[in-house]
């Protein structure tokens, strides 16, 4: 029970950071918005789940390379999170900017021959790819991990972050198939925006000032 009352707060953070992370739209998240609204839902869901799946094997990737630092260079931890404690902060940053510029969301689509299956490639593709993945996940990671964490902390945090990344982009291919909900998002983007900056700013000051 001590175990859980001890991480189980930085397991909540981290995944916390994860959903805000999928209400903040980056190229990932737009090409699935793109997709769906100009090839529909069925490509959308094929490209999401690929992009879901290459989120599930950064976690991994993260998860072990931070177990196997920790476990030889503990001291290393320090230096991991204040570099994930900026990163949150720049993430940050780039949310009041867009709360405060005028443009609205610039979905792109991908349109692809050769059914779901190229779409799942592409959405997998996209994602392995994507050097600020690797930094996202970091940050992740620093948010929920300690040093002799114990194995059910990770396990929980990639399974946490695995569901919620599956379930957040399928509704963004869902949903955003349809105009209606595209026009709601626009009009609440700037406030959408602004709260995460703020939760962002939050997870890094608990990240510098977490115990290590």
């Amino acid at each position: 029970m001590s175990d859980v009352q001890t991480y189980l707060p930085g397991i909540l953070l981290a995944l916390g950071a994860m959903g805000v992370s999928l209400l903040s739209p980056g190229p990932n998240i737009l090409a699935v918005i793109g997709t769906s609204m100009s090839t529909g839902r069925a490509s959308g869901r094929a490209l999401a789940a690929g992009i879901a799946s290459g989120s599930f094997l950064w976690s991994l990737l993260a998860w072990s390379g931070f177990t196997a630092v920790l476990t030889l260079y503990a001291s290393v931890l320090t230096v991991i999170k204040v570099a994930g404690a900026f990163y949150l902060l720049w993430l940050a940053v780039k949310s009041f900017r867009s709360a405060a510029s005028a443009h609205d969301i610039e979905a792109k689509s991908l349109d692809l021959a050769g059914g779901p299956s190229k779409y799942y490639l592409r959405g997998l593709t996209i994602q392995m790819t994507n050097p600020k993945a690797a930094l996202a996940w970091i940050a992740i990671m620093s948010l929920g991990m300690q040093a002799g964490a114990p194995l059910w902390v990770g396990l929980s945090i990639v399974a946490g972050t695995t569901i919620m990344s599956f379930a957040g982009h399928m509704i963004y291919a869902v949903a955003f198939s349809t105009r209606p909900v595209v026009n709601v998002y626009i009009r609440a983007r700037r406030w959408i925006q602004a709260g995460l900056g703020a939760f962002f700013c939050f997870a890094s000051y608990k990240l510098l000032t977490s115990k290590i």
